[in-house]
């Protein structure tokens, strides 16, 4: 299964559990998917529950590593400037992701954490995957709470 697939498909799942709708996928050196996740931000009352930490964690249980070395990072949404330092901070190989986050985003937006010269570690970045559909999600899932 495509990286971003399963990305949309934890942010699909999590729109439906009430979470906003982010979904992210953690892939070994192999591309192997390690870890999947939803946001769950609502159902643990935490406010650091944003997909990308509880995947980038699970993926470092899994490994028995807090550096994933050559692993990358799939997400739905431009990370913040918290999961953006995350990824960094896990070493993480590449970070893709789908729609921008003009407002909230970390990576391209923002304070645009791997630009800053006190970043320890630059992924490579990709945006814009599938960045109407992953948008779509949170555009219909804002629009049905107003």
């Amino acid at each position: 299964m495509n990286a971003m697939n399963a990305a949309l498909d934890e942010a699909k799942a999590a729109a439906l559990r009430g979470e906003v709708p982010v979904g992210a996928v953690v892939l070994g050196p192999d591309g192997r998917i390690l870890a999947r996740a939803g946001n769950q931000v609502e159902a643990d009352h935490d406010a650091a529950g944003h997909a990308e930490m509880i995947a980038l964690r699970a993926a470092a249980k899994l490994m028995g590593s807090p550096r994933l070395v050559g692993c990358d990072l799939v997400v739905t949404l431009e990370p913040c400037p918290m999961c953006a330092a995350a990824a960094g901070l896990f070493r993480i190989r590449r970070v893709v992701f789908g729609a921008y986050d003009p407002k909230g985003g970390g990576v391209e937006h923002g304070p645009r954490i791997y630009a800053a010269p006190g970043a320890q570690h630059r992924p490579e970045v990709v945006g814009g995957v599938r960045e109407s559909e992953a948008a779509a999600l949170l555009k219909d899932f804002f629009a049905a709470l107003r």
